[in-house]
């Protein structure tokens, strides 16, 4: 990873009670529970929504550099484990969560469950931790955004053979949506970065802006689906409750097996910490625009599991993160690399 290229990223707080943001999808269900948008309004919001999904990836794709990319699979062995956390002993586990069936989850919970073990992994998050820990960040830049693109295609492959037709009804025509409202925005925004990516520097945090404003979009337009379809009276406070202790228990899973997984592996410190952020949590961004186009009507309980993982790998990875930091350094840990990257 070139210096040059080297971004600093601000600095998250010891402790994350509640991310302001999850207070504003909260709010956002909130408000599609009370005035969920039906008839006209639904197709206006609907193609509003997959406009958002579009822009998300246009913006996805403009803002990753190819050459950091291409520099970044120098450390082929590192980003072939956090995929492999990601894509390959995420979705055992969730195959291992039909077992919780009926008693712990639902079925529509525990397809929810299963696609969160589907989603690609975070980049802005394992980058910050992995800063705040003295890890390899710019193996984390890479690994998270190896695991994005990756999991433009992987994932509604994987859900297309794990779920089957019990989400959406996943089909060749499922896919094409993918392909056209996810894929070819990211390639273009490749295509176009030359031209766009200095605009995109320069007005970062109002496109921040956008690119949350897009997801609570899909959100509205996903839960008041769900209202209007009439799902919500499946879910429970006892099954919420019991969808919590599960992730808890696939979150305390995942830490485990990509830290002791990767010193098994004969990590460095330093890139154990990168696998560990990394192959360890699931992406919000990427996970809820493509359950809208796979899931349809029942987009809004197959997002919950995620929602609700996604706060809980914040508050759990922030403090794991601060006691990282206080850790005394192994003799030989390069000093250049704990410190640097993001945006």
């Amino acid at each position: 990873m070139n210096r040059r290229t080297s971004r600093r990223i601000p600095a998250l707080p010891s402790w994350l009670p509640v991310d302001p943001y999850i207070l504003a999808l909260i709010g956002t269900v909130v408000l599609a529970a009370l005035l969920p948008v039906s008839g006209t309004g639904a197709d206006v919001a609907g193609g509003a929504s997959t406009g958002a999904v579009a822009l998300l990836f246009f913006l996805y794709g403009a803002r990753l550099s190819t050459a950091e990319a291409l520099d970044g699979l120098k450390h082929w062995r590192l980003h072939l484990t956090v995929l492999a956390c990601t894509f390959l002993v995420f979705p055992l586990f969730g195959l291992a969560s039909h077992g919780l069936v009926p008693y712990v989850l639902t079925p529509q919970l525990q397809d929810g469950f299963l696609f969160l073990c589907l989603v690609p992994s975070t980049i802005q998050s394992s980058i910050a931790f992995t800063s705040m820990a003295r890890g390899n960040v710019p193996a984390a830049i890479c690994a998270g955004s190896f695991s994005s693109i990756a999991g433009i295609l992987l994932t509604p492959l994987l859900a297309a053979v794990l779920l089957g037709g019990t989400g959406g009804g996943f089909s060749a025509h499922s896919l094409m949506k993918i392909v056209l409202q996810l894929l070819v925005p990211f390639l273009a925004g490749q295509l176009l970065r030359r031209w766009v990516g200095g605009f995109i520097g320069r007005h970062r945090k109002v496109l921040g802006y956008v690119d949350r404003g897009s997801i609570l979009l899909v959100v509205y337009t996903a839960f008041s689906e769900g209202m209007v379809a009439g799902i919500w009276h499946q879910v429970t406070p006892l099954r919420l409750g019991a969808l919590l202790g599960a992730e808890a228990v696939l979150l305390a899973l995942m830490l485990a097996v990509s830290w002791y997984g990767a010193k098994r592996l004969g990590f460095a410190r330093e890139d154990r910490i990168a696998i560990q952020f990394a192959g360890s949590k699931k992406s919000l961004a990427a996970g809820l625009p493509m359950a809208s186009v796979l899931f349809g009507a029942h987009a809004g309980l197959a997002v919950l599991p995620l929602m609700l993982f996604h706060q809980m790998q914040l508050m759990v990875c922030a403090v794991i993160a601060k006691r990282r930091s206080r850790d005394p350094l192994p003799d030989g840990d390069a000093v250049s690399r704990q410190a640097v990257p993001v945006g």
